[in-house]
């Protein structure tokens, strides 16, 4: 298994069936990911294709890991484009096909995500995951701190509602550039 490469706005266009073809494993497997099953792979490639121009923008950065040419996981960066959330950025859609799994594969894949998040400035990254599911377990272990749980916040792939946990960490340190600084906002009060 290769390491997780990072993809541009054409690779994400010319691999987005595949990518299909691992967010239906997942979602059959019982990950929601924000879908229900059973999930048609034609909407599933052209919501990966619609996610071209965030990437082109750098707005969201997308790894991929492979076994030759097949893709066995991904993860994607969130990054925060308002003056005053910059320096923070979200992890989503971390998946791991279902024969890929028990590996270490899903730890890499972070690792990979909070290493470049750290290198582009950010300092504090956020996700939410179906709490009790193994993904808690992994951000748990991964040194991830729990912030809350929401109750019936999304439904899993049959539409039953489940909790999520919003976890967070802080990732780079005093070395990481910073980002742009904001500008100064007055207050409401002050214009009434």
């Amino acid at each position: 298994m290769s390491a997780p490469t990072r993809l541009s706005a054409g690779q994400l266009k010319s691999v987005a069936d595949h990518l299909a073809s691992l967010l239906a494993d997942v979602v059959d497997g019982g990950s929601s990911l924000g879908f229900l099953a059973p999930l048609d792979r034609t909407a599933a490639a052209d919501w990966w294709r619609s996610l071209t121009p965030a990437v082109a923008e750098g707005r969201l950065a997308i790894w991929v890991a492979r076994d030759g040419e097949r893709i066995t996981g991904t993860v994607s960066v969130g990054f925060v484009d308002k003056p005053n959330g910059r320096h923070r950025a979200e992890i989503l859609k971390l998946m791991v096909h279902g024969s890929a799994r028990g590996r270490g594969l899903a730890r890499t894949l972070l690792a990979t995500a909070e290493q470049a998040a750290a290198e582009a400035g950010v300092t504090l990254l956020v996700l939410d995951t179906e709490t009790g599911s193994p993904a808690e377990s992994l951000y748990r272990r991964g040194g991830w701190t729990a912030a809350g749980t929401i109750p019936d916040y999304a439904a899993d792939p049959a539409g039953v509602l489940h909790p999520t946990t919003l976890f967070f960490k802080k990732v780079g340190g005093s070395g990481a550039p910073r980002p742009e600084p904001a500008h100064q906002y007055r207050s409401a009060a002050r214009y009434a």
